[in-house]
């Protein structure tokens, strides 16, 4: 932002029109993505907008009568695969079930890449959104301070260690693992495995550091093979694990995609699940419950966490920021594809 123009001033349409040699009509055409104005004109007022740092008024926009309508989510998954996944089917649902009361819209964008700064940055700049829900948190994730310098209003859906000044809603991974492996170690696995997502989320690194810790203070052998949430590469990790001298008696996966593709792969190997090999699942979707034999797995209430997500985006877009909202670590529930592994 540059203090010429606004210093410590916000800065307003008529500030972007002056700068880009337009009127502030046109102006506001291009920030709201309307027809009106040529391609050149649109790009030139936008890159204008980003290098001021202009935002919209949500306050003016509340008091037009417009009030605050629309979330934006953006989601770094190829669209084959979110189809595939149910966890973001029920966060979705759980989202708009508090959206719909509200009167208001989501906004959803899948990304491949790292573009997720770029599109919440347009989002905002051009007045789309209100505010946005922040999702698959990295390790040291650089839309936490890009999106903390753009003012938007956010919510971040993971722990308070990642999510820097915005408010987070969040589940304690590191409890629920670690519930996991004891209940593994308890049916008398003495070599357990995990299939985990992609190291650098978060949540993963969180559940693998549990992970790792329970482990050596039972003495079990462990071992974490990285999969993508895929049932592919879920499929791939499994049988890498069953390749090994000293298999696994048992495995814990991050999703019940990965855990159910799983349960083909221990067939190809000839073992019986779960008198050979037991598997666990996470999240609980009713994927566990289709499968023969049902998968045990660690229940997360998914849509209530998608519901608190937006109640607590939208105190932050009224200036009623909550504090950080726990939601109740997943819970074990024991099903037919575990059990003590053979002598």
């Amino acid at each position: 932002m540059t203090d010429s123009v606004s210093g410590e001033r916000r800065v307003t349409i008529k500030d972007v029109a002056a700068r880009a040699g337009v009127s502030t009509a046109a102006v506001s055409i291009a920030l709201h993505d309307r027809p009106g104005v040529s391609a050149s004109t649109k790009e030139r007022i936008l890159a204008v907008a980003r290098e001021l740092g202009w935002r919209p008024n949500l306050a003016a926009s509340s008091l037009s009568g417009r009030g605050l309508h629309t979330v934006g989510l953006v989601i770094a998954r190829p669209a084959r695969l979110l189809g595939l996944e149910p966890f973001y089917m029920e966060f979705i649902s759980g989202i708009e079930s508090v959206l719909v009361r509200r009167s208001c819209s989501l906004l959803l964008r899948l990304v491949e890449g790292g573009e997720e700064i770029e599109v919440h940055r347009e989002w905002w700049q051009g007045g789309r959104v209100n505010g946005s829900i922040l999702v698959d948190l990295h390790v040291d994730d650089p839309r936490i301070p890009a999106l903390a310098e753009l003012g938007l209003p956010a919510v971040v859906v993971g722990h308070p260690s990642l999510a820097g000044p915005f408010t987070s809603v969040w589940t304690e991974d590191a409890e629920a693992i670690t519930e996991a492996v004891r209940y593994l170690a308890a049916l008398g696995h003495r070599r357990v495995a995990r299939v985990s997502g992609p190291p650098e989320l978060g949540h993963s690194a969180i559940r693998t550091a549990a992970f790792t810790e329970v482990a050596r203070e039972l003495g079990l052998e462990a071992r974490t093979v990285v999969a993508d949430f895929s049932a592919d590469q879920g499929s791939r990790a499994c049988r890498t694990l069953l390749l090994t001298p000293d298999r696994p008696t048992a495995i814990v996966f991050d999703n019940d995609v990965m855990a159910v593709a799983a349960l083909g792969v221990a067939a190809e190997f000839g073992l019986s699940v779960p008198a050979d090999l037991s598997l666990l699942a996470w999240d609980d979707s009713q994927l566990c419950q289709l499968t023969r034999p049902t998968l045990s797995a660690m229940r997360h209430d998914v849509f209530s966490f998608g519901a608190q997500a937006a109640e607590a985006l939208f105190g932050v877009m009224t200036n009623r920021p909550p504090a950080e909202r726990l939601v109740h670590a997943p819970a074990l529930v024991p099903r037919a594809s575990t059990a003590p592994p053979r002598s």
